[in-house]
């Protein structure tokens, strides 16, 4: 069995960290700062997308995602926390199942992460933004991830919190289950998939009596 995980969200709250490095982005760019709720809506698209969505031109957009990563990178660690019950999950997960990560952040920062809180040794494969041509909601990232896993597994789950990561999982074969401790609204949410948890644990204990 292979169980996928999608980061912010579903085993991460990194909410802190994003805001603060959207600020700065904008401050260095001499811009408004969108509200926080504008930019927690958009949370799990990619930044160039994300900038995109909350207005700035497209010939600015990589200017406002350098200047958040630069950011980002020095913060990420310090204000980034696991969910309740994350840590239990992934632990659960990796006694009966293969695990990896599908992740739109960058992968570089996305295993400093893990490691700094104590999880990436539990997962054989991190796919991230740069890994792959495109993003969820595409099947890429997905189809990736199992490129670097064992073959033959009778069932694979991707455990998100947006629908993004269960149009992803329908369009890779894949069996997806919604959690709904993330940035998701949760109306959407159940109209994407026919599985969903309020968080990872749960979701981890459902796949392992299926």
């Amino acid at each position: 069995m292979i169980i996928l995980f999608d980061l912010d969200g579903t085993l991460i709250d990194s909410t802190e960290a994003i805001l603060e490095s959207f600020r700065v982005a904008y401050e260095t760019q001499g811009d408004t700062v969108p509200e926080s709720e504008l930019i927690k809506a958009e949370i799990g698209h990619p930044l160039d997308a994300m900038f995109s969505t909350l207005g700035v031109a497209e010939e600015r957009v990589w200017d406002y995602v350098d200047a958040y990563k630069m950011h980002y990178r020095t913060i990420s660690c310090q204000k980034t926390v696991l969910l309740p019950n994350a840590r239990e999950a992934v632990e659960l997960a990796s006694q009966y199942a293969t695990l990896g990560v599908v992740t739109t952040k960058t992968a570089k920062y996305s295993i400093e992460l893990l490691e700094h809180l104590g999880l990436m040794q539990h997962f054989e494969v991190l796919v991230g933004r740069e890994d792959v041509e495109n993003p969820k909601p595409h099947p890429e990232p997905i189809q990736k991830a199992l490129e670097a896993l064992p073959k033959g597994a009778k069932k694979i789950w991707m455990v998100g919190d947006t629908c993004m990561d269960m149009l992803s999982a329908k369009e890779a074969n894949v069996i997806g289950i919604g959690v709904t401790c993330g940035y998701a609204d949760e109306v959407n949410l159940i109209n994407c998939t026919d599985y969903i948890h309020s968080n990872a644990l749960e979701a981890v204990r459902f796949i392992a009596n299926r």
